[in-house]
């Protein structure tokens, strides 16, 4: 039996618009096969063999719910296939919805089986389905990423969404004691630091001890190839690389950025003043970012070539 992983799934959901579970199913009966799974797919009456079917739902919303308190967080991705249906009202409330229910749930998988939060006679892959038979669109629940405090940790998980639910951040701040966790200072803050990585797209690592040995090696095997140092001496070349090394990894990490409200100061900077001035030591845990479609393969289509087309089929 091959094994099943995500990705494949969601390579045969956009390509068929069936869900999740039947998607896995239909691998596990044809160990793996795409083809064979879309045929057994269709089979069972689940995908469609029209061109809607297979629609890439590359539009949408990211967004966020945070549980009063700020103790639990998520970050949803749910694509369609239009901008239209991304600014609908009711697609609005249901991504907020799905959010707000991912909260109770550790994977996609499980989310995707669970009575819906606002129909409990359906799961939400069932809910799902009903709305893309409604819209007439492909709709995607893409993914999620949920941050939870534990029992004995005093800190804030927060998010920020930019540009209409086109990217989003989730963030949690941790501190050394529950003296400033719950004052309007440190949520301002949380809120500061999800806006940051938010406008820093290339940053991946919250400081440079949390960067892979084999993520530094790559850079440093990219600097020692570069066509300046063919000629140098190799002691020459190690100290130059090992300087834009140190560049380069900090360009990588949250916490050697400057401050988007002050360029004077990093963003480390700020946290250690902040931790000053509300009694303890504020720690970035950790951070999300989605970019609404990153990784999708987008159709590219010519909209006079459709109609010519569409005619010509009459």
């Amino acid at each position: 039996m091959a094994e099943i992983s995500a990705k494949i799934v969601q390579e045969l959901r956009q390509k068929t618009g069936a869900g999740m579970m039947d998607c896995k199913k239909a691998l596990k009966e044809t160990d793996g096969d795409q083809e064979k799974a879309i045929e057994w797919l269709r089979q069972k009456g689940i995908a469609k063999a029209d061109k809607g079917a297979g629609r890439i739902a590359a539009e949408g919303l990211v967004d966020a719910y945070i549980q009063p308190g700020g103790r639990v967080g998520v970050l949803i991705e749910v694509n369609c296939q239009t901008d239209f249906v991304a600014r609908n009202e009711a697609f609005k409330a249901v991504v907020q919805n799905l959010a707000k229910q991912a909260t109770t749930v550790e994977s996609l998988e499980s989310l995707m089986a669970q009575p819906y939060i606002e129909d409990e006679s359906l799961t939400v892959e069932a809910f799902i389905k009903q709305t893309i038979a409604q819209l007439g669109e492909n709709i995607q629940v893409r993914r999620f990423a949920k941050f939870a405090l534990s029992q004995d940790t005093q800190g804030v998980v927060d998010s920020y969404i930019h540009t209409g639910g086109r990217v989003g951040v989730l963030v949690e701040l941790n501190n050394q004691n529950d003296l400033g966790s719950g004052r309007e200072e440190f949520q301002t803050l949380a809120r500061n630091v999800a806006m940051q990585v938010a406008a820093c797209p290339n940053v991946e690592y919250v400081n440079v001890d949390e960067i892979p040995a084999e993520v530094a090696q790559k850079e440093k095997d990219i600097e020692m190839g570069r066509d300046d140092l063919a000629n140098k001496p190799q002691n020459i070349k190690e100290k130059i690389v090992q300087g834009r090394i140190e560049k380069r990894l900090k360009e990588m990490t949250l916490l050697d950025q400057p401050y988007i409200r002050d360029q004077s100061i990093t963003l480390e900077e700020l946290i250690k003043q902040s931790g000053s001035q509300l009694g303890g030591s504020i720690q970035v845990r950790r951070f999300v970012r989605y970019i609404l479609g990153e990784g999708i393969e987008k159709q590219e289509s010519n909209f006079a070539e459709e109609v010519a087309a569409q005619v010509g089929s009459k």
